[in-house]
């Protein structure tokens, strides 16, 4: 399970972030105010949740370990 993700965000969009980690990039979903917050080349700290399913592994971001664990 990928539970922190620390590395610069490569992208954005509505409702996910892409960050690079380790020369690796992550999508990650997120609230729409999170990705708003967010910037590109920004150095970040994500916690995460993958959720692993039959056709899909899908990694939602919070902006802390609180957030995370309600979800």
């Amino acid at each position: 399970m990928i539970s922190i993700l620390r590395g610069t965000v490569a992208s954005l969009g509505l409702d996910h972030i892409d960050i690079v980690v380790g020369g690796i990039g992550f999508r990650v979903h997120v609230t729409p105010a999170f990705a708003q917050g967010a910037s590109r080349d920004q150095e970040m700290t994500v916690f995460t949740s993958m959720i692993v399913r039959e056709d899909s592994m899908t990694l939602y971001g919070f902006e802390s370990a609180d957030e995370r664990d309600v979800f």
